[in-house]
């Protein structure tokens, strides 16, 4: 055998330091794309989980009404200076973007703010006032229900605002939380409601609050004191109008009745910060002591008739200015119960196409229907149904063209330059007619009745030929 200290070749092989062997050329890099792709493949899966999982929120039905609500902060601010409807306002800057830079916004003060899952199905007598599509299928609409002191509220029985929604078409409705707020008498309460796209929505007039989650919550916004009396969605924002409101000094209802002044306000979809659109549309005024004003959006372009019957416009998050003015008689006028114009209405067919339905400023004037077909630059005369009375109620236009016109009568539809009177099914039109009408699609619309004691959404299915109250909200439904 060999000495201790002599060794084979095999142990002095053993032995020595082992020093491994480079890998072959390029093999760091097939590592390097295979990891790559193993991570897009978990990706992949992680988001088509999480796909599903917001599919099936988002076929969730809220099982009912919940109104047993707790104070929580007030959210939100708005930039406009030490008042909303200052004249000296910053212009928004950024387009489809934050603004960068705002004035100083008014302290925070507590308030009330819904915060409870639903509970029960739609309360008893309930009266809708308003009614927002975000699609064919899905929709909210917002009211009062029951009489004050004795609504379903364990916090406060006096508070008797309601919200439904549906996710048929309204065939069924369920309760759906509601803000903690008063109904829309004097300067407190809500009366209208509008969502962007199914989870950020907001309820107004004339107060503002706002739900980032499909209306399980809502939290009430800082105005600085304005009375928020239109408000519309389109493209990643809102705009409303804030209005600088006095004292009203006799029985009217409205809560805009005493406002003189409008500023209009924008809000990023998933932001609490309003901010004045820009000096332009800031501080409108007319020469009468009690105002109004109405929007319209549509696409990425939006519209605003002006207490003086000026029509502004411009691209959505951009700044707006005056294009026009539809008619001399085309004044807004005094402002109804819900606080939008008593005289005109205005609806869009598209970006450029405009159609404002006017009383008429003088007796001897006839109500008529303008339209332009160039972003308000020219306007011509569509006439006015005839056999209707009063004035008009609200207006609706499809992408086809179509302007949809309710009165306190029934609702016409106009075809090119033809008038005809929709078909009202059941017992006919109700009593005082309809207060509201929209389109959702070109096919299908929406309205409500006069008189909210009916507790009916009327819906079309074709296009506004024929009408039926066949989404009665009542309890349980």
């Amino acid at each position: 055998m060999p000495a201790d200290n002599e060794l084979d070749p095999l142990d002095r092989w053993l032995e020595e330091q082992v020093r491994p062997l480079p890998p072959p050329s390029g093999t760091f890099e097939l590592i390097t794309r295979r990891a790559r792709r193993r991570k897009a493949r978990k990706a992949v899966i992680t988001v088509a989980s999480a796909v599903a999982v917001v599919a099936a929120v988002a076929v969730a039905v809220p099982a009912g009404l919940s109104l047993r609500l707790s104070p929580a902060p007030v959210k939100g601010q708005y930039a406009a200076g030490s008042s909303a409807t200052s004249s000296g306002t910053q212009d928004l800057e950024t387009t489809g973007a934050r603004a960068t830079k705002q004035p100083a916004a008014p302290s925070a003060s507590a308030t009330a703010s819904a915060h409870a899952e639903p509970t029960g199905p739609v309360p008893a007598n309930f009266d809708p006032v308003s009614v927002t599509f975000v699609s064919a299928s899905t929709a909210w609409v917002i009211g009062q229900a029951g009489t004050p002191g004795k609504c379903a509220n364990a916090t406060n029985p006096d508070i008797c605002t309601s919200v439904a929604r549906t996710d048929d078409a309204g065939k069924t409705w369920e309760g759906s939380p509601a803000p903690d707020t008063t109904g829309p008498a004097g300067a407190s309460g809500v009366s209208g409601i509008r969502f962007l796209d199914g989870v950020n929505g907001w309820a107004f007039g004339p107060e503002l609050w706002v739900t980032h989650d499909e209306s399980k919550t809502w939290t009430k916004i800082d105005t600085g004191g304005a009375r928020v009396t239109d408000l519309e969605t389109a493209g990643d924002r809102a705009y409303a109008l804030f209005a600088s409101c006095g004292t009203s000094t006799n029985s009217s209802p409205g809560f805009a009745y005493p406002c003189t002044s409008y500023t209009l306000m924008t809000s990023l979809a998933d932001s609490d910060t309003w901010t004045p659109v820009g000096s332009a549309t800031s501080g409108l005024t007319s020469h009468g002591d009690n105002t109004s004003a109405i929007l319209a959006l549509y696409g990425s372009t939006g519209y605003l008739l002006a207490p003086d019957g000026t029509l502004y416009s411009g691209p959505l998050g951009g700044r707006w200015r005056a294009v026009s003015t539809p008619s001399p008689a085309c004044l807004p006028g005094i402002p109804a119960t819900d606080g939008l114009p008593s005289r005109v209405t205005i609806a869009l067919a598209s970006s450029t196409q405009v159609a404002v339905a006017c009383e008429g400023g003088l007796p001897s004037q006839s109500p008529t229907v303008w339209r332009s077909d160039d972003s308000g630059a020219t306007w011509t005369s569509a006439g006015w149904p005839s056999g209707t009375a009063g004035g008009p109620a609200s207006l609706a236009a499809t992408s086809a063209g179509t302007v949809v016109l309710a009165t306190a009568k029934g609702i016409w539809r106009l075809v090119g330059q033809t008038w005809t009177s929709s078909n009202v099914t059941g017992s006919g039109a109700p009593s005082g007619g309809f207060s509201y009408v929209g389109m959702t699609t070109a096919e299908q619309g929406v309205a409500l009745a006069a008189d909210t004691g009916l507790h009916e959404i009327w819906m079309t299915f074709n296009g506004g030929r024929t009408w039926q109250p066949a989404t009665s909200i009542t309890p349980g439904n």
